[in-house]
């Protein structure tokens, strides 16, 4: 007789599959490692007849992928596990894939899964380009480090009337700059010549990322809050996806890595900084936003002004109202995906009703 409601756990790996099969009643039913292969992982879980209620897969690189492809060709709720936290739900000390699979079939079927969002394949794609771009601008920057170091080792100080090292005026004469030693010279030359590389490749990718921002309206809306611009907009696109899959402000801000750490103890009541969480490139991005607030949104300048005043240190400032600025804004951008998400719907019903 044929088993209903399966629950599936599987330790991903690039070559192979340890994939774990339990009964409603957490029996397990199968638990074997199989060729890294869609068809052949639908078989293997077929086999044991019945229908499948959920898919538990380790999140890391590559299974999104297979996700996707198994919810395409089979139709079953495939849903991401966060590895960390799986971890720390072991009762066994002992890590091995036969026991990781179980437990994430197992998580799964009593509704306990640490589950990770499973973007989409066009958002996955366009985090490779947003993750491309920020690489290339710390290679950028590394450059740019190495060329002051060289000049300072060198004790060679910019000419009068010269207000950056990085202007036109300025990079033409470290073009043509040949007051060092030999060596130093050909390394300095060098380091010139990849900064330049750099930055070609830099504008090539934001003009792509231009390009897919003219075409995506929930990038359009982000652009219309204040500090926000195109590239800005884009990150926040790729690496949040959609504003409708956190609950409240606090939990997006959380999930930003916003959120302050406490350090208090006692009758000492203290904060320790932004907690140590979050994409560092959406990250990034939010407090530059926070910065550009503070210098000129007049609300923000002026809470700014009077945190500063009060004795409040800069860096913590501007954390605290990019804080605050994100609750709000989080509101915002899901309510405009929720009137989004009804616009559609009811076309479609009127559609319906016409036909």
């Amino acid at each position: 007789m044929s088993v209903q409601n399966l629950t599936v756990g599987i330790d991903y790996h690039l070559h192979s599959l340890r994939v774990s099969v339990l009964s409603p009643e957490g029996r397990e039913l199968g638990n074997a490692s199989i060729e890294n292969d869609v068809e052949k992982f639908i078989r293997y879980v077929s086999g044991f007849g019945g229908s499948v209620r959920g898919v538990a897969i380790e999140a890391c690189e590559g299974s999104a992928r297979f996700a996707d492809e198994v919810i395409r060709r089979a139709n079953w709720r495939v849903e991401l596990c966060h590895p960390g936290y799986a971890q720390r739900m072991r009762h066994n000390p002992d890590k091995t894939d036969c026991h990781d699979a179980y437990l994430m079939a197992d998580l799964s079927r009593v509704g306990y899964l640490p589950k990770v969002w499973l973007a989409p394949e066009d958002l996955r794609d366009l985090r490779t380009l947003v993750r491309y771009r920020a690489s290339v601008s710390a290679q950028a920057k590394e450059q740019k480090q190495r060329i002051r170091s060289i000049l300072r080792r060198e004790r060679i100080k910019l000419p009068p009337g010269y207000k950056t090292l990085w202007s036109q005026k300025a990079r033409l004469w470290l073009e043509s700059f040949a007051e060092l030693p030999e060596h130093t010279l050909w390394v300095f030359k060098r380091h010139l010549a990849q900064l330049k590389s750099f930055e070609e490749e830099l504008k090539e990718s934001e003009k792509r990322l231009t390009e897919f921002a003219e075409r995506d309206p929930l990038i359009t809306e982000l652009m219309k809050q204040p500090g926000i611009g195109v590239i800005t907009a884009t990150i926040l696109r790729a690496e949040i996806g959609t504003f409708t899959r956190f609950m409240t402000g606090k939990e997006f801000a959380r999930f930003c890595g916003l959120t302050p750490k406490n350090a208090s103890s006692g009758q000492r009541q203290a904060d320790a900084g932004l907690v140590k969480a979050g994409n560092p490139i959406l990250k990034t991005a939010l407090i530059q936003v926070g910065h550009n607030l503070c210098r000129y949104h007049p609300d923000y300048r002026e809470r700014a002004r009077r945190m500063l005043s009060a004795g409040k240190k800069k860096g913590v400032v501007i954390a605290a109202m990019t804080n605050r600025w994100a609750r709000r804004f989080f509101y915002l951008m899901r309510d405009f995906e929720t009137r989004g998400s009804e616009s559609v719907l009811t076309a479609a019903d009127s559609s319906t009703m016409t036909h």
